[in-house]
């Protein structure tokens, strides 16, 4: 199954889903906005993703500025901000089994796809 962080308001985001359901029919797409990620969920995919939590940061975001710009925050820190803020989460985020990948580029995207069969 490959799960996807969706936001459909987002052109990229639905971009990305649609190219998944031509290629997939088991997808669980998760509307982060209206359920946002627990803390433990947001670990998770930052582990699965092999980044550091500021770099799932939409750092352009306005919350973001307001709030956490120019602020000296631990890693926990962050991912209360994303709990607290999931507009803030770089969407998409594609994961299959133990690896996700932030689907932006509709090349990553393919190459993950291909990689996950």
């Amino acid at each position: 199954m490959i799960q996807i962080y969706h936001n459909p308001r987002c052109g990229k985001s639905r971009n990305c889903l649609a190219f998944l359901r031509e290629k997939e029919s088991n997808i669980e797409v998760m509307h982060y906005l209206d359920t946002p990620p627990t803390v433990e969920e947001i670990k998770i995919v930052i582990q699965k993703l092999n980044m550091q939590p500021i770099q799932l940061v939409r750092v352009k975001e306005s919350i973001w500025i307001e709030k956490y710009k120019n602020k000296s925050l631990n890693e926990d820190a962050i991912i209360q901000a994303l709990t607290e803020h999931p507009i803030l989460i770089e969407r998409p985020i594609v994961i299959k089994g133990e690896k996700a990948i932030i689907g932006r580029n509709p090349e990553l995207v393919t190459q993950f796809f291909l990689k996950s069969i």
